[in-house]
């Protein structure tokens, strides 16, 4: 993408901009995938019709996966994946502390077990070092978050998980786009999941996705999320109301042919934004994982201990600029009410020391380059000494 400027996003796509100038996240939508919609409104076929099938087919060539098959949330394809790696009652399922509350449900909705590894500094994905360390005789399976738009490191995660017999289930619901050592996010482990909420990278509205390369898995997947229905009213397993509609199958047809480019746009703003927060005293820019190529779902900074303003500082210094930004994750899951019986002191510590420090910024396709330019010069401003 050439260094475009506000002035040449003028008319139809200016109208996004409101309380905020530029917002941290915005769906990139267009005419066509209204058109999609209004072609599904017309057929009068809103479910288990013939857009859902082709949205599996070409998301699983796509990603280089044999099956897929799509759900309600990626939540649900979470939940699907869990369960059919056995996960129930005194199970033990390895999951970082940075990651949405729906790595932890999951599990737990199994009836299984979340033990928290830490991170690696660098990257924020799963610690193998940390995770060889939390294997116990009740692991049942190594849960790796491709956080922010970068994969873990599944070459150390799959050596522990051989050793030990272990399933993996990649939680890929950032990383539309990624990849690792040439395979797409999403192909890795014994099963994957994506999620197609409104902020990802290519979005149905709402909407999931499970992967897998074998057969019998795929097929109950597709019973459990249609309440194990295997004709019609013949119920041979205990399913949930997990389908996906034919409007956001729909939508999501169109914005897999969008994909490549809006990843290329936001890879192309990370680099812009990286080049403008160089050598700024008190921040660290994103750090790109040997052998992967990262979509910047999100794109992360840290206000180390070096900033001459806190992170809270900074944020209120853009809100003032018209900058949108928002801390990563406000505390590790672990800490989450709900999930306090699964904390161990110090269980963490580099998650622990990293979340204070982290903040995203906006790299989205609407993102331009005066943008750009603004978000680093408010910076730069804020934290000059």
């Amino acid at each position: 993408m050439g260094r475009t400027t506000r002035a040449a996003h003028a008319g139809r796509e200016s109208t996004w901009r409101c309380e905020v100038l530029i917002p941290i996240a915005r769906p990139f939508l267009s005419d066509e995938e209204i058109e999609a919609v209004t072609e599904v409104l017309r057929s009068g076929i809103l479910a288990r019709g013939p857009r859902v099938k082709e949205f599996e087919e070409r998301f699983a060539e796509c990603i280089g996966r044999k099956h897929a098959i799509a759900t309600s949330s990626g939540t649900s394809a979470l939940h699907i994946s869990n369960l059919l790696m056995g996960i129930s009652e005194n199970s033990e399922v390895i999951i970082p502390p940075i990651t949405f509350f729906a790595t932890a449900s999951t599990v737990l909705f199994c009836g299984g077990r979340p033990v928290f590894a830490d991170v690696d500094p660098e990257t924020y994905t799963l610690d193998p070092k940390s995770v060889k360390r939390r294997v116990t005789s009740r692991t049942r399976a190594i849960l790796p978050v491709d956080l922010y738009g970068q994969t873990a490191d599944y070459d150390a995660i799959q050596r522990i998980a051989d050793k030990n017999d272990l399933k993996i289930v990649e939680d890929a619901c950032q990383a539309h786009g990624a990849a690792f050592n040439g395979k797409m996010a999403g192909s890795f482990g014994d099963i994957s999941s994506f999620s197609f909420y409104a902020t990802k990278n290519i979005t149905t509205g709402e909407g999931g996705i499970v992967l897998t390369d074998d057969d019998q898995i795929a097929e109950r997947a597709r019973l459990l999320r249609e309440h194990g229905e295997e004709t019609h009213y013949n119920h041979v397993l205990l399913g949930y109301n997990y389908r996906m509609m034919e409007i956001s199958a729909a939508i999501g047809i169109v914005q897999l042919r969008k994909m490549d480019e809006i990843v290329r746009r936001r890879q192309e703003n990370a680099r812009m934004l990286t080049e403008e927060l160089e050598n700024v005293k008190g921040l660290e820019t994103p750090i790109t994982g040997k052998g992967r190529v990262h979509s910047f779902y999100q794109y992360i900074i840290r206000v180390n201990k070096e900033s001459p303003v806190s992170r809270e500082k900074l944020m209120e210094h853009l809100q003032k600029k018209g900058v949108g930004s928002r801390p990563s994750y406000p505390i590790p899951l672990y800490e989450q009410p709900v999930l306090k019986n699964l904390r161990i002191a110090g269980q963490c510590p580099e998650a622990e020391r990293l979340l204070p420090q982290l903040l995203e910024l906006p790299v989205h396709p609407h993102v331009v380059a005066d943008d750009i330019q603004l978000i680093g010069k408010s910076i730069r401003e804020c934290l000059r000494p």
